[in-house]
């Protein structure tokens, strides 16, 4: 009897922790199972895209609208790959393509994907329409944005120093007499991969110094053209390209770097810069003539096809050619369509939900 008394209330413990437990376990279930919208995570430059589809997709059938969430690329991603289970998003947005570490980071929790391009789209560096007409070159990108540069002055074998230009005009005496700030997209921001990748890696080629980093310490060279300097001149303005239009009517001397959709909807306050004498248009873009365009991706995770009701509804819908064609709703929103062939190629992978192999 007195060891009755002494573990009496041990055991009521246990057995209200269990009692918690399942219940927690079972609040959690029935919220898990009860999950009938579709989630959507990922790029503030799909974001637009992705939210029209679901608007649409919520107003002409039976399901219900899915919950778009900007997170950027890089976010996306990470969400994306961080299990399988209705508490993780089914879907991804990216403005660049999978990278393979974090394909690799998404196959060791089991997760497979199918892959859909739904079109391309510019990155542009754009001031407000009151302010100097910028003509930049890939390189004089490379020199406004690097955190280290070749040395000013310096042909062959520089020295690599801390970006000293200042002003736009200490890049070229052609560009104006403004002090250098630039609002660009976050870390997180496939936008910004793609920049780095496109516009200053593009910008590094004019210098042989950089060139033959390349060759004798590929690593190093990588890290130097691909790291944004961090003096002040290069603004991280957030995944909200709405409010980074808002900062640059605030300040008319400043750059925005973002994608073309977005200077398309704000066409009567923005002006895009020539990139290498060519204009930020549609068709410069679809023709393949302006240098910083890339193809915009999502994922769809193929684990929760059956489970979140509508999801290959979905995918058909975005890749309809009432949606990603030529004369979809989407081009209106600053979609750059895919060519007649690739539509057919990607719309038959994505319908076939074709798992994705790096």
């Amino acid at each position: 009897m007195p060891k009755v008394k002494v573990f009496q209330p041990h055991l009521k413990k246990i057995i209200l922790k269990s009692f918690l437990s399942l219940f927690i376990l079972s609040v959690t279930t029935i919220i898990a199972s009860a999950r009938d919208q579709i989630v959507v995570v990922g790029s503030s430059t799909v974001f637009p895209f992705s939210t029209t589809v679901a608007e649409q997709f919520g107003r002409n059938t039976e399901f219900k609208t899915p919950i778009v969430e900007s997170t950027g690329s890089g976010g996306g991603l990470k969400l994306f790959c961080a299990g399988i289970g209705l508490e993780h998003p089914d879907v991804t947005n990216a403005s660049r393509r999978i990278k393979k570490s974090e394909f690799d980071n998404c196959q060791s929790k089991g997760i497979d994907m199918t892959e859909v391009v739904i079109g391309y789209d510019g990155i542009v560096v754009a001031n407000v329409k009151s302010a100097p007409k910028l003509n930049l070159s890939l390189k004089h990108i490379f020199m406004a944005t690097a955190a280290k540069v070749p040395a000013p002055g310096c042909e062959t074998d520089c020295a690599l120093v801390d970006n000293p230009y200042k002003m736009w005009s200490d890049i070229d005496k052609s560009l104006p007499a403004k002090k250098i700030e630039i609002l660009g997209p976050p870390p997180t921001s496939g936008t910004r991969d793609a920049f780095q990748e496109l516009a200053m890696q593009g910008g590094s080629k004019a210098f042989p110094t950089l060139n033959a980093l390349k060759k004798s310490n590929k690593s190093q060279w990588k890290r130097i053209v691909h790291t944004v300097r961090e003096d002040g001149s290069w603004i991280d303005s957030g995944e909200n390209d709405n409010l980074m239009v808002n900062k640059l009517i605030a300040n008319p001397d400043a750059v925005g770097v973002f994608g073309y959709s977005f200077l398309e909807q704000n066409a009567d306050k923005l002006k895009g810069a020539n990139i290498d004498a060519v204009a930020p248009t549609f068709d410069n873009i679809a023709e393949g003539k302006y240098n910083i365009s890339r193809s915009l991706y999502f994922y769809v995770k193929l684990a929760h096809i059956g489970t979140v009701p509508g999801i290959q509804e979905f995918v058909e819908e975005f890749t309809s050619e009432a949606s990603f064609g030529e004369e979809g709703y989407l081009v209106d929103k600053g979609l750059i369509p895919l060519f007649e062939g690739e539509r057919e190629t990607i719309r038959m992978q994505a319908l076939t939900l074709k798992k994705l192999d790096l």
